[in-house]
């Protein structure tokens, strides 16, 4: 158990952003042996193989293809980036006439007061100008660098009793004093290793450094950045890696974007599974029909696995009272009367005969029916690919605070 906790929380501090993720999971993958395609070339499918594709260096899709023919495919799906601050093109101002501070704006549902006082780096990719093309640079601070900075109580005295961030004006770190002016673009180039002038844009984003944690009594906690939803990311793409394919394809596929809705062209709203599927099945099978490609999509199954919400233990009165998940639990199949979640009764049946198949805890979720709940991405991507699913996750706490809490098991 702790060396599978503490794979996972290398994973994590090794993916400051979204960009970083899609790498180390490619880097899991070439490992594994699988061959990366790209889309801007013609694929060669062929029975036995194993491959993979990234869309904008911020998703992927994976797919092992077994060698003796399949009738349909086995997916799961999770998604790889989390709410954060990004930064704006030009990110650098003077504030105070004393200091330099960074323009940023939020990306996705965040609770803003966790992401004061704490030591802030930045990381992302950078678009570099060389040889006459431009070419995809990772990039990390790798430092702190950054910290938004909170106002004493003596100066607001409502900041215990209710108060409302201004993004614009609460929200944006200090990076240094006056004379740091021009340092952030400098540092940027330097991690890109190219010249200022060739640094033609930048998609880089905060992070929190706080290093992650694994505790409690019977070290039965682990708390770190980005748990929603780096570790069902994680976790699916490990199960995935370790998983042979017979009479089936198997797709792992992890989305950007669904912390602002997916729609994108590496989101969950986009035609990137559902073009997948397609050249697969065209590759493998090009002679098959509409009708033997509608019963393969209806034969497959979807596993949407994104976390899902444990009891509060300050506040359980929030949780439905007879769907409640608790850490260290099981995993959570989570349920939705307006069908956010995907789960009906027959996909519930599917992944309960599975789990108790092979002695999975199982445990579900459902908001109150006085609370609306949040979104994710298995209905967006079965509005595209029509294929039963079903939602599940891992019970985790403080779920979009800048440093998240689940459970060891």
């Amino acid at each position: 158990m702790k060396q599978e906790v503490a794979s996972f929380l290398d994973y994590v501090a090794h993916s400051p952003t979204v960009f970083q993720a899609t790498q180390q999971a490619c880097d899991m993958l070439d490992a594994a042996g699988f061959t990366r395609l790209s889309e801007h070339e013609a694929w060669e499918i062929l029975p036995g193989g194993r491959y993979y594709v990234t869309r904008n260096r911020s998703a992927l899709v994976a797919f092992a293809v077994p060698e003796n023919g399949f009738t349909h495919c086995q997916i799961v799906a999770s998604h790889g980036d989390s709410p954060t601050f990004k930064l704006k093109a030009h990110a650098e101002g003077e504030a105070a006439g004393a200091y330099i501070r960074l323009d940023v704006e939020p990306y996705g549902g965040m609770i803003m007061s966790t992401w004061f006082d704490r030591p802030l780096s930045i990381a992302g990719r950078t678009l570099v100008r060389e040889d006459g093309r431009l070419v995809t640079r990772l990039i990390d601070l790798d430092r702190d660098a950054a910290l938004i900075p909170n106002m004493p109580i003596h100066f607001n005295r409502d900041i215990n009793s209710g108060y409302s961030y201004n993004p614009q004006t609460d929200m944006l770190p200090l990076f240094g004093g006056k004379d740091a002016k021009g340092a952030l673009a400098a540092e940027i180039a330097a991690k890109a290793g190219a010249k200022e002038e060739d640094v033609v844009a930048c998609d880089l984003f905060l992070y929190n450094r706080t290093p992650a944690s694994v505790w409690g009594a019977n070290e039965e906690f682990f708390s770190c950045p980005r748990i929603d939803d780096l570790e069902c990311a994680y976790t699916s793409l490990a199960a995935f890696i370790a998983a042979p394919a017979a009479g089936h394809v198997n797709v792992c596929a992890v989305f950007d974007n669904e912390e602002v809705g997916s729609l994108s062209k590496q989101g969950a709203d986009s035609t990137f599974l559902e073009e997948f599927l397609e050249i697969v099945l065209e590759n493998i099978y090009p002679d098959k029909n509409r009708l033997w490609k509608r019963s393969f999509y209806q034969n497959s199954f979807l596993l949407s696995a994104d976390n899902g919400h444990a009891v509060h233990p300050n506040h359980p009165e929030k949780t439905d009272p007879t769907n409640r998940p608790y850490l260290n639990g099981g995993v959570v199949l989570k349920y939705n009367g307006s069908q956010k979640y995907t789960t009906d009764g027959y996909s519930a049946a599917i992944v309960r005969q599975i789990c108790n198949t092979w002695e999975i805890p199982l445990q579900t979720f459902a908001n109150r029916s006085d609370i609306a709940g949040g979104s994710t991405l298995g209905n967006i991507s079965t509005a595209h690919v029509s294929i039963p699913s079903a939602d599940v996750g891992l019970a985790q706490l403080a779920m979009h605070s800048a440093f998240e809490t689940a459970g060891v098991k």
